[in-house]
């Protein structure tokens, strides 16, 4: 049995989940939205990303990015490694979409932060 605590709604639940040969079962929910998380966190758990992108020429280094919706949590890694190599041209606004289909996981990298230029 695993101990989950559901983040879909602000009530945060604490699910226990168990695996059996017959599926998953879920206990502890307050709301459907629970179950939902707790299928999805066993079989495909799934994260948006923040971090950060260089900037050249700017007046900061870096700039604050995130995925414009989730990731496979077992691409992140890959992902991460990706965006270590992006560099962006300064000014950068949020909003910004600083890649397209990044991977082709079908989401976007997105500014999250305005950078001027030098």
């Amino acid at each position: 049995m695993e101990r989950i605590k559901c983040v879909r709604c602000p009530l945060g639940c604490m699910l226990k989940v168990k695996v059996t040969k017959d599926g998953i079962e879920v206990e502890g929910n307050r709301c459907p939205r629970g179950e939902e998380f707790a299928l999805q966190e066993i079989e495909n758990p799934m994260r948006i990303l923040t971090t950060s992108v260089r900037v050249s020429g700017g007046v900061l280094p870096l700039v604050s990015v995130k995925t414009s919706g989730a990731v496979p949590r077992d691409k992140i890694k890959e992902l991460m490694d990706h965006i270590k190599s992006l560099e962006v041209e300064a000014p950068v606004k949020i909003g910004d979409v600083i890649e397209k289909n990044v991977l082709n996981l079908g989401v976007d990298l997105v500014a999250t932060r305005d950078c001027d230029e030098k």
